[in-house]
């Protein structure tokens, strides 16, 4: 049921009593308060449901609904025997690419003497090529003798960058291979870690929501998690009501776990955007003095406040006809302008005064 605001019991009751003997009441002067109602329940701070990010068996339950729990806490524990099986395959892989790497290695060795062996050719045929060269100039040899050189020459340049080439893929397939063999074993491992499914915080298991040997997929809620000795109110209002809610609003909150108290909380968080399912938007609020004990998901309402008016001529709510008439000499309908309003009283503004009778409609 929605709860209004701090009333005067005793002006309630007077103009109750008196509707119910015909004799009509007379509007008071008093105070009257502007609200927005809004719905929702306690959660814990930091709340939340665990998943797992991998399909699979489960095969352990590793925790107790109700017991606190450490942040990176095993709670489940999924079938992972394949998942087993490919990081041994994965480490058997990278063992070998380094046992072949040492094979590649050798070949580096290899072809760095000959890259070596290579340049010293070309340093020679090169030197050969320019004294040619020269003497050619000076038609001291013969043609053929220069173009040899210059053959040789050309060749060993050839050679010395073939195997400089080579050199280089060697080096690239011994660093890349077991690399790509490592990348692979650390995968299968963060795979094969992913099948423990580990708490992100600490706090207080609320609950467990699944039963082992059951098929868990990334889309299955296991538990319910935070913390167990600070908890928030998490509210709903309509998108009609939201424009008129700030951060620092009061709000006046009661639970049917704890009828007949009124609780205060302040709005302290809003999220700008409305759920298009419900029409509502989504607000926070914490309770200035808690209740004694709280759990998760327990049921509460709240009227938010938005302003409060004091010596202000006010008559109940049942007494108004179509939000803008009332009855005057027990028939007699008369124009009002109304102003502030909760859910037991209204303001009268205009059209009625303070030693007027009005009537309740029939």
């Amino acid at each position: 049921m929605k709860f209004g605001n701090i009333f005067i019991l005793a002006v309630v009751f007077l103009m109750q009593s008196c509707s119910k003997n015909g004799q009509g009441i007379k509007p008071k002067l008093g105070s009257v308060t502007e609200s927005v109602y809004a719905s929702g329940a306690i959660k814990a701070e930091d709340q939340y449901t665990v998943f797992s990010t991998v399909n699979g068996i489960l095969e352990k339950i590793r925790v107790i609904a109700g017991h606190p729990i450490s942040q990176g806490q095993l709670l489940f524990e999924l079938e992972n025997e394949k998942a087993a099986l490919n990081t041994e395959n994965a480490l058997l892989a990278y063992q070998l690419s380094k046992e072949n790497g040492k094979y590649i290695q050798d070949r580096v060795a290899e072809m760095e003497l000959k890259v070596q062996s290579s340049l010293d050719k070309l340093i020679l045929d090169e030197s050969l090529y320019k004294r040619n060269k020269r003497l050619r100039v000076l038609e001291i040899n013969s043609q053929i003798d220069f173009e040899r050189s210059e053959l040789a020459f050309k060749n060993s340049k050839i050679n010395y960058e073939t195997a400089l080439r080579q050199l280089t893929q060697l080096r690239e397939q011994l660093k890349n291979e077991e690399r790509r063999n490592k990348i692979n074993l650390k995968f299968n491992q963060k795979t094969q870690n992913d099948y423990q499914v580990k708490s992100a915080f600490s706090g207080q298991l609320f609950d467990v929501l699944v039963k082992e040997g059951t098929l868990v997929t990334t889309q299955t809620p296991l538990a319910i998690i935070g913390k167990s000795n600070a908890f928030f109110l998490e509210m709903e209002v309509d998108e009609n009501d939201m424009v008129r809610v700030a951060l620092g609003q009061k709000v006046l909150v009661t639970m049917d776990s704890y009828k007949g108290i009124v609780f205060d909380a302040i709005v302290d968080k809003i999220y700008p955007i409305m759920d298009e399912r419900s029409r509502t938007f989504r607000i926070e609020a914490h309770f200035v003095k808690p209740p004694d004990k709280l759990y998760p998901n327990l049921t509460a309402e709240g009227n938010i406040i938005i302003r409060t008016k004091d010596n202000a001529i006010t008559i109940p709510k049942s007494y108004l006809i179509d939000n803008k008439y009332v009855l005057v000499n027990r028939n007699e309908r008369r124009k009002v302008k109304t102003g502030l309003s909760d859910y037991q009283k209204v303001e009268i503004l205009e059209g009625l005064k303070e030693n007027e009778t009005i009537y309740e409609p029939k």
